[in-house]
């Protein structure tokens, strides 16, 4: 089936997802104004689908936007499909629907369309947000992770959204889920960095075998926030095989990067605040790549993370 920017895969629980999704997150110093700015014209060109979350601050603009968008008649608000996160500090069953809630009243919806458990890391629950130790390190606690699914499918039973899934979740993370006793509702997608030089194809194919639809964040591999990236690290986009095939095709190198995610059968989180950026990125159907083009772009891979989380996380 050829891909169109109305394309919507079905998710495990019936509900669809849209292809592409805008990102929101951005730097503390970005002024929050740019993410509502970069929702209201992702809406006007197209966009169905936008990724946020309680953490990136906000959600209070985000809404705003699309309500505004609603009201003028650019969309109905069941076209949107609107992604949130739970928070790290609200891992105990009895707290996730606080967190929702929290999104909610920030947005001004009645429902989002998505919810994740933003990390499989948990911190100590509290106001503080990201609490830390005397010597700068984070707080972690340890709810199980089962209990905090029960939650989260707590939630969807209460109607406040209608699907339900995780984010930064590896293949183990994710069967302590699968194979829970009394499991009501399978996560529906796990949302992970996952670009050229991090394909993320085990993964992949673990997800794919669950029916779990991989969502791919950092696709461009460029958002250089010093907070979480390398500065060492290559430029994505400037990548020599990548530049070639984009040449070819007459597209940008963030397009080809974002189809090859698409023929690969993920879902594409992308992030702009530019306008025309924001634009471009949603055109990425108009062309194919060959099996050719893609054996050589899965090639690029060197399971290189761009997004550092180590110092929020006892992970690697």
């Amino acid at each position: 089936m050829a891909l169109t920017k109305h394309s919507r895969i079905t998710l495990n629980d019936g509900h669809k997802i849209p292809v592409v999704g805008l990102g929101t997150y951005a730097p503390q110093e970005f002024p929050k104004s740019m993410a509502a700015e970069a929702v209201k014209v992702a809406l006007e060109v197209g966009y169905r689908h936008i990724d946020c979350a309680l953490i990136y601050g906000n959600e209070v603009e985000v809404g705003q936007a699309i309500r505004e968008k609603i009201s003028d008649g650019t969309v109905k608000r069941e076209d949107v499909f609107y992604t949130s996160k739970l928070w790290s500090t609200y891992h105990p069953q009895q707290l996730v629907r606080s967190c929702l809630e929290k999104s909610l009243k920030d947005l001004q919806l009645d429902y989002v369309d998505l919810y994740l458990i933003h990390n499989p890391i948990e911190f100590k629950p509290g106001d503080d947000l990201l609490p830390m130790d005397e010597n700068g390190k984070p707080i972690y606690h340890n709810t199980d992770i089962r209990d905090t699914w029960k939650g989260m499918e707590d939630c969807k039973e209460a109607g406040l959204v209608k699907s339900i899934g995780v984010s930064n979740f590896n293949h183990k993370q994710l069967e302590l889920i699968l194979n829970m006793p009394g499991l009501r509702y399978k996560p529906v997608c796990n949302q992970v960095e996952c670009h050229l030089y991090l394909n993320q194809s085990k993964l992949l194919e673990f997800c794919k075998s669950h029916n779990i639809v991989l969502e791919a964040y950092g696709v461009l591999g460029s958002t250089r926030d010093v907070n979480w990236y390398d500065p060492s690290a290559p430029i994505l986009l400037e990548d020599p095989v990548l530049n070639t095939i984009a040449k070819k095709h007459g597209r940008t190198p963030a397009q080809v990067a974002m189809r090859h995610m698409l023929q690969r059968g993920t879902v594409v989180i992308a992030k702009s605040y530019k306008p025309e950026r924001i634009k471009q990125n949603l055109e990425v159907f108009e062309f194919e790549l060959s099996e050719g083009e893609m054996k050589a772009l899965n090639g690029l891979n060197q399971n290189r993370r761009f997004v550092d989380t180590s110092k929020f996380s006892n992970l690697s």
